[in-house]
């Protein structure tokens, strides 16, 4: 065979490998979520399914329990942006939202209410989610405190 075909073929099996290497890369760390109305929509289709949820922290349904490290709280739709940047609402009722349960993690450390976080879990057949990890956003805006 001569030297020419030989190093064709070797550099193109190169390029096939490189090329083999990033598309089985971006293929595994593409992870994307549904809104909570989008999952509220299709609930009994995804019932039994591990899947990333993002919504919004409900006020006052946050239960942290330390000893045991289990997180309970209600998460809902936000409301649509005004600037038309972050999460895209749904056509579902206003109501739609979600228990989330998380054992055995600790509870993130800008988790609050209102707070817009990221859910991956199992769906319940009865709507709630079992959370194996809660990832929450940064506020997107900082605003300096106020003089007292």
């Amino acid at each position: 065979m001569p030297k020419k075909l030989r190093f064709a073929i070797g550099a193109g099996l190169m390029v096939a490998a490189v090329a083999y290497l990033i598309v089985t890369a971006v293929r595994n760390t593409a992870e994307y979520y549904l809104t909570v109305g989008e999952v509220k929509a299709r609930q009994t289709e995804l019932s039994g399914q591990m899947l990333r949820v993002a919504g919004r922290v409900d006020a006052g349904t946050i239960a942290w329990d330390p000893s045991t490290l289990t997180l309970k709280f209600a998460m809902s739709q936000p409301p649509p942006d005004a600037s038309g940047a972050g999460l895209k609402p749904v056509a579902v009722s206003a109501g739609a939202n979600f228990t989330v349960i998380c054992r055995g993690q600790p509870k993130p450390d800008m988790f609050a209410p209102g707070r817009d976080v990221i859910v991956e879990g199992l769906l319940t057949p009865a709507g709630v989610i079992e959370a194996r990890q809660v990832l929450t956003s940064c506020p997107s805006k900082y605003a300096p405190k106020q003089p007292k």
